[in-house]
């Protein structure tokens, strides 16, 4: 699978890479509770939320360790069903970036739960068009919000974090309604559970997955 990154070569790799670990196994970040979030649900039922944050096989692995989470899927969204596959996506010119469609179950899990997740450990909401190692407006920071509650909320909490400097820079995350969806193929789909040793997975999404176990214990499942 190509990853846009910016890995050099040799020893100088190899003490990049071990920095590159060592800062992500600190990387969560202690956020508050939403101010404004929705109460859960009394009976059980599904509702969605896609995000985008950095490669998708790493926010997809941090929602599958989510409880609530009914399921979590590997996909594009921002741009065209014509340019809806990895090899266009990749060239950063589809206009789409590289997402998760989460399911979960409003009865077990808050749309405000799972932003602090999202804000926390999935992935660093400062950093424009780039995420570890890879680079480029696929790898965008942005939440396709569907409806207006759901803006609301993400509005809200995204102007919390900013008022409250929870962050030293500015969160960059975008916010725009969701058109559409579109699976990844195959290949993309429980990535990294498919491939736990993979040297990629072991860098940039373990520490994420360790992170969540750490901050959120009675989160993790």
């Amino acid at each position: 699978m190509r990853r846009t990154h910016i890995y050099g070569r040799g020893l100088l790799a190899t003490l990049g890479l071990l920095a590159t670990m060592a800062a992500l196994s600190t990387a969560g970040v202690k956020v508050p509770d939403p101010a404004l979030d929705d109460t859960p649900a009394t009976t059980t039922g599904n509702a969605t939320l896609v995000l985008a944050g950095g490669c998708f096989w790493g926010i997809e692995e941090v929602y599958q360790h989510v409880r609530g989470v009914v399921d979590a899927v590997s996909g594009y969204a921002g741009g065209s069903a014509r340019t809806a596959s990895y090899d266009m996506v990749s060239t950063g010119t589809s206009g789409h970036a590289e997402s998760v469609k989460i399911t979960y179950d409003p009865s077990k899990v808050t749309l405000g739960t799972l932003l602090k997740v999202f804000f926390s450990v999935a992935h660093d909401p400062t950093l424009l068009n780039r995420q570890g190692p890879d680079v480029g407006p696929q790898y965008r920071s942005a939440i396709f919000y569907s409806g207006d509650r759901q803006q609301q909320l993400v509005k809200s909490y995204i102007d919390q974090l900013n008022s409250a400097r929870v962050f030293k820079s500015p969160i960059v995350t975008q916010l725009v309604p969701l058109t559409a969806f579109y699976k990844a193929e195959e290949d993309h789909q429980d990535y990294a559970v498919k491939n736990p040793s993979n040297r990629y997975i072991l860098i940039n999404d373990k520490p994420k997955v360790d992170d969540l176990k750490r901050e959120f214990p009675a989160l993790y499942k």
